[in-house]
């Protein structure tokens, strides 16, 4: 009877649970491949490299610190490293993540300097990552600052109703729905959700004032999300220097003690990357969640 009353929307129905055992299945036969494919490959490993200073490419949105923190790990504790630059070129992306990010560098300033050059972009979880380092090297057009948190989600209430779709929500608790699409968001949800972005502000706060030696309360002015430009962040203490990414590498050098010509190195390609990437995608893609993180998203931004 469904089929009769809305043809399309079963139509389209059919198409994505085709659509979606056909991802599933070449998911499963990429997976397969991947193992026989890594095999021929050795896992990442600077140390085939010689150099003496580090260089990580922290380069678009930040979803995943798994990476970056491997390479950090790595550059650690390789002998012949003596200082790290870390390139940074991302608008921002997860909470969590830039965290990670900023608590690893935290940990290898102990051992080795660390210094973030900003490329074209480097705000919100960008910077977040950068104000670790001992310290900061912009250009001067570079975009930087957006200290703050944004979470947001799309209402698809009205759409639903026009198509003849009813919502059923059967639920542990009273906010286990909230922020659902298909509904409007209560008050009482409304306040909860604003003092998780309050909270999470609070920490980018203290840890980009903490990490840049600026008192909280000049930090909490700056952090009302806007950009700076490179120039204008330098006159604001939320950078320290400007210039490229060979001034970052060889104010690094000097912080270093590095005697004679600076060698950078890169840590090697992760030749099974794309694949993972890909199987993630797909599994992802074919997946269909009913948790409240699929409804809605909070980012560093």
């Amino acid at each position: 009877m469904f089929s009769r009353r809305h043809p399309f929307l079963f139509f389209m129905i059919v198409i994505f649970s085709v659509w979606s055992a056909l991802m599933v299945t070449l998911a499963a036969m990429i997976l397969g491949s991947a193992t026989l494919i890594k095999s021929d490959f050795s896992a990442i490993d600077a140390t085939a490299n010689s150099g003496n200073v580090g260089i990580i490419e922290l380069i678009g949105p930040i979803i995943s610190s798994k990476e970056i923190i491997e390479h950090i790990k790595t550059f650690r504790e390789q002998s012949s490293i003596k200082a790290i630059v870390l390139r940074i070129d991302s608008p921002g992306g997860g909470v969590a993540p830039s965290q990670e990010i900023y608590n690893e560098i935290v940990k290898t300033k102990k051992v080795k300097k660390v210094i973030a050059s900003m490329g074209s972009v480097a705000a919100s979880g960008g910077y977040y990552a950068a104000a670790s380092c001992d310290g900061i090297v912009a250009n001067p057009g570079t975009i930087t600052g957006s200290i703050g948190v944004i979470m947001e989600y799309a209402n698809v209430q009205e759409i639903v109703q026009k198509i003849g779709l009813i919502p059923v929500v059967i639920k542990s608790g009273e906010y286990k729905d909230m922020a659902s699409p298909m509904r409007e968001l209560r008050d009482n949800e409304r306040k909860l959700l604003q003092s998780v972005v309050n909270e999470i502000h609070s920490q980018f706060v203290r840890d980009a004032a903490q990490g840049r030696n600026i008192d909280i309360d000049s930090m909490s002015k700056l952090a009302d999300g806007r950009i700076y430009t490179g120039e204008s962040a330098l006159s604001l203490n939320l950078v320290d220097r400007l210039g490229n990414l060979d001034d970052a590498v060889e104010w690094a050098g000097e912080l270093a003690g590095i005697e004679g010509k600076i060698q950078t190195v890169y840590p090697e390609e992760d030749k099974t990357a794309f694949i993972k990437k890909l199987i993630t995608s797909l599994l992802k893609d074919a997946n269909i969640s009913s948790t409240v993180s699929d409804y809605f998203r909070y980012v560093i931004n």
